[in-house]
């Protein structure tokens, strides 16, 4: 005998199908009978129905189901109103929608569990009948409950741990990248204007936080007193290129500004250099967001390259299911398929050529060293992704096998094997806390110690 277990918004149906056995064997007339209500309903029979206790209690019945979990209300339901077997011989089978649920009440409960062949279409039409066979149920209020659980579901995800959320390391990442370019941008403006004044400057101070803090300071170039030249001083902190600023003034080719422009031309450069230091402070924002978010993935390639791979995949969650032969050029795509059109050789990486690693391998050796690389950042993400609490120790010890396999490419030292540095990776964090209860038992002593002497 089949019974068919609907979870609902409203609550718990149980269905049981009619002649299982001769239904089982006419798969595309139960797929045409779906449809029509009359034949639908000779093929099924309400066993019980359990409404929701109150909205609270449908969110977490539905929190449990999505995650393959058996809820107690659940597994009352189950117990109560299906049967182990149905005579000697006959087994009681449990048909569901879900294959993980399945396996769960398989495994808790002791049923005998199917989620295929007509289960599904039973379902199906379980969900296009479903206020005609309950009993003072309508559309209207089917309609609410579904609206109302779906918006409660929704939100308690969105807030589920929010410390880790991924969306504001990709918007945070955006916004630098948009910074640099506004920052450059307005540096060359600024250098090209002061330029017509003091154009010596532009190659004495070619940092451009630099050089608009200068020109900020300085101003008319002939106008320089004792107090400007030890601000100067303080702000370019290398007394030969405050000399060489010093000889250019006296020296220069500039031409002659009214003060009216020298003002706008101060007013910009302080522009720029609140939005360089916004810059800095978005930075170190985007770095505390990454040791939260991606730890492991930030220690083995930077915050700004993990924060840049994790926006180009979209979430987190997509970079930890790419396999490392997509993450090697996730960024290079219209590189690949200008390749694959042409027959041309295929890029070797893409976003993690700005880490550090790829610069330092030799030139033959940079697409291995990336390939390496993306086979780490594919481990350290999938482990960020997957952990429930945050560490960099994966992230280290991910780090050092890289830097081992640049010494095998330049030495040719082997590198340890992933599986021992895994172990002494799980290890460390134990052996971590014995050193931190051996160092308080010590200074406990101690001061029981000094106590008794005092004593």
């Amino acid at each position: 005998m089949l019974h068919v277990l609907y979870e609902h918004a409203t609550g718990y149906a149980l269905f049981r199908v009619k002649e299982f056995e001769e239904i089982g064997m006419m798969q595309p007339e139960v797929e045409q009978s779906v449809l029509d209500l009359s034949r639908f309903n000779a093929i099924v029979t309400l066993v019980s129905f359990c409404p929701f206790r109150s909205g609270a209690n449908a969110l977490d019945n539905m929190n449990s189901i999505s995650e393959g979990i058996v809820h107690p209300d659940l597994k009352a339901f189950v117990e109560t109103n299906v049967p182990q077997s149905v005579g000697k011989k006959t087994k009681s089978i449990l048909g569901v929608g879900d294959n993980k649920l399945a396996a769960s009440i398989s495994e808790e409960l002791g049923y005998s569990c199917m989620h295929t062949g007509i289960v599904p279409e039973i379902i199906r039409g379980l969900r296009l009948h479903f206020p005609k066979l309950i009993k003072g149920l309508t559309d209207i209020s089917q309609g609410k409950a579904q609206l109302g659980l779906g918006h409660s579901y929704s939100r308690a995800k969105v807030k589920f741990n929010v410390n880790r959320t991924d969306n504001m390391i990709i918007q945070s990442i955006n916004l630098l990248d948009q910074l640099d370019k506004n920052i450059n941008t307005f540096a060359m403006r600024i250098r090209e204007w002061y330029g017509y004044h003091f154009p010596e400057l532009v190659k004495i101070l070619p940092d451009n936080y630099m050089y608009a803090r200068v020109v900020s300071l300085l101003g008319n170039r002939k106008q320089l007193s004792q107090e400007k030249v030890n601000g100067l001083g303080e702000i370019v902190m290398d007394e030969g290129k405050v000399k060489a600023i010093l000889d250019a003034t006296r020296t220069s080719m500039g031409m002659d500004i009214s003060e009216l422009d020298l003002i706008n031309i101060e007013r910009f450069a302080q522009k720029v250099i609140k939005l360089a230091e916004y810059r800095k402070s978005q930075h170190d924002y985007l770095k505390n967001k990454m040791d939260l978010v991606a730890p492991n993935l930030s220690a083995l390639i930077g915050e700004q390259v993990g924060a840049r791979l994790i926006s180009h995949a979209g979430s987190l969650t997509n970079l930890a299911k790419y396999p490392a032969s997509t993450v090697q050029i996730l960024g290079a795509e219209k590189a690949l398929f200008r390749a694959l059109k042409t027959r041309g050789n295929t890029p070797k990486y893409g976003l993690i050529f700005h880490s550090t690693f790829i610069g330092r391998a030799g030139a033959k050796n940079k697409g291995r060293i990336s390939r390496n690389l993306a086979n780490k950042c594919t481990i350290a993400s999938r482990i960020d992704c997957f952990s429930e609490f945050p560490t960099r120790v994966f992230g280290e010890c991910l780090k050092e096998q890289v830097e081992e396999r640049l010494k095998f490419y330049e030495s040719g030292e082997a590198p340890r094997k992933n599986v021992d540095v895994m172990k002494e990776a799980i290890d460390m964090p134990i052996r971590m806390s014995q050193q931190l209860v051996w160092l308080l038992v010590r200074k406990l002593t101690s001061s029981e110690k000094k106590k008794k002497a005092c004593v």
